[in-house]
């Protein structure tokens, strides 16, 4: 009888953890970053030759969104660098702009992860740095 209580103990001790991780991780409200490496890319169009330079950092609402976007990054990153390289000098000149090619971004990102894992992870795109030559 009191090793049947006292292994009782033991797992209920072992197994609380897991429990526990479990209601957190729902109702937690994850947020996370990711960090891209730098993209170059040149723009423009048939005017002369002009460059872009940008870091960005994507928010992602869960460990799963992490992993996904880490597992998608190669078309992530294509994605990303074709719509910098469609870009024309005065889509880039102003901060409005630039804020609305960030959200172009950030939708495409999501129109990605939609596609490939049928939720689309992340939560907002940021401009870490945007250098325009």
């Amino acid at each position: 009888m009191l090793r049947t209580l006292l292994l009782g103990l033991i797992l209920g001790f072992l197994l609380q953890p897991a429990w526990a991780d479990e209601g957190q991780s729902e109702s937690s409200g994850y947020i996370g970053y990711v960090e891209l490496k730098p993209f170059v890319a040149n723009f423009g169009g048939q005017g002369a030759l002009r460059f872009v330079k940008c870091e960005i950092t994507l928010q992602v609402d869960s460990e799963d969104g992490h992993h996904a976007v880490n597992y998608h990054l190669p078309s992530i990153r294509n994605d990303i660098v074709f719509l910098l390289s469609a870009q024309e000098e005065g889509e880039l000149s102003s901060v409005e702009a630039q804020a609305a090619l960030a959200k172009e971004a950030l939708a495409q990102v999501q129109a990605t992860l939609q596609a490939e894992e049928g939720e689309s992870f992340v939560t907002d795109l940021f401009f870490t740095s945007l250098v325009i030559q």
